[in-house]
């Protein structure tokens, strides 16, 4: 089973540097992969059901897209578990004066199906059909691999970022933002509960102003590293999405986000982690070419032990890379 969307890319899409942000990048890829995981988890009679979305894994930006551009996401289901569905997306960006086509974006995503009836029900997903075997042992273990990152993830980085008053340049505190924001029916699914697109745009847009706040540059999204969500955002909520760097490579940032909600019209939730993830960007000059970064400058003893931790991921994503590189000379 498999779907595709196109949309062109309007100027309130982009930057002031007219490149598409990453955050509309990645509503439209988890439009396209709520699409055809609902569509599966309701091709079989039974209980009607939307797909919520539980995690993307990482996802790079490979190319940057423009005003104009033509988009075009295309999703296809890879993998079903007992009750959960994978879905890969691939985005193409296509400028329609010439016609050339070019792959911006690759990224994987997880649902679950949830009853229409009950929010808190989770359904069965029918099985997919494969055409080697080879493909369900496959999808197997990423499944296995991804539920084990989620178990461990759940509970990190439980800590709130507050302000600091007169910080200087260059510190975490210097850059890092927040964003407060009550969810409407807009944002809601039929459920009532927020779009994983809609988490994810806001995700990216306090990224962005801390990097820009960072390196007063041009910034874009370069990746994100695997996005969980650990529980729903009800309409009503009020919700604060905080970021803050957490290491610097010579030409890259990582920004560390927290999404917290608190049930404001309901006095017996209380404030709880509703998502996390880690952005990486990218600081560009007008001509579009990677400029230098300027160093973070860890204070306390927690922002030196998150930017070891940041300096090993990026260590090991570059070793990653390399080996991907080698692999395919």
């Amino acid at each position: 089973m498999a779907s595709q969307l196109s949309r062109i890319m309007r100027p309130d899409d982009a930057n002031v540097a007219g490149n598409v942000h990453g955050g509309t990048v990645l509503k439209m890829i988890e439009e396209a992969g709520a699409i055809i995981s609902t569509r599966h988890c309701n091709s079989q009679n039974g209980e009607r059901c939307v797909a919520a979305l539980a995690r993307v894994e990482r996802t790079d930006f490979l190319s940057p897209m423009c005003i104009g551009e033509v988009a075009h996401v295309s999703a296809e289901i890879t993998y079903t578990s007992k009750h959960s569905v994978e879905v890969q997306v691939h985005v193409m960006s296509e400028n329609i004066l010439t016609g050339t086509k070019k792959l911006t974006n690759k990224a994987t995503l997880w649902y679950v199906p949830l009853s229409l009836k009950n929010v808190d029900k989770v359904l069965e997903v029918p099985p997919v059909v494969y055409s080697r075997q080879e493909q369900e042992e496959e999808g197997r273990k990423r499944y296995e691999a991804q539920k084990l990152e989620r178990m461990e993830t759940k509970w990190r980085n439980g800590d709130i970022i507050q302000p600091v008053l007169n910080p200087e340049p260059n510190t975490v505190s210097y850059s890092q933002s927040s964003l407060i924001h009550l969810v409407g029916p807009s944002d809601c699914t039929l459920h009532g509960f927020v779009h994983g697109g809609v988490t994810m745009k806001l995700m990216d847009e306090v990224a962005g102003i801390v990097a820009a706040r960072h390196c007063k540059t041009n910034i874009v999204t370069a990746s994100v590293d695997a996005i969980n969500f650990h529980d729903k955002i009800r309409k009503g909520c009020v919700i604060t999405i905080s970021g803050r760097m957490t290491f610097t490579s010579n030409k890259s940032m990582e920004i560390e986000v927290l999404v917290d909600a608190d049930p404001v019209v309901n006095n017996f939730v209380k404030r709880y982690r509703a998502a996390s993830a880690f952005f990486t960007y990218v600081s560009l000059s007008p001509e579009g070419k990677s400029l230098p970064v300027p160093q973070l400058v860890p204070e306390t003893e927690d922002e030196k032990k998150r930017f070891e931790e940041g300096k090993g991921r990026y260590l090991q994503m570059k070793a990653k890379r390399q080996g991907q590189a080698e692999t395919q000379a």
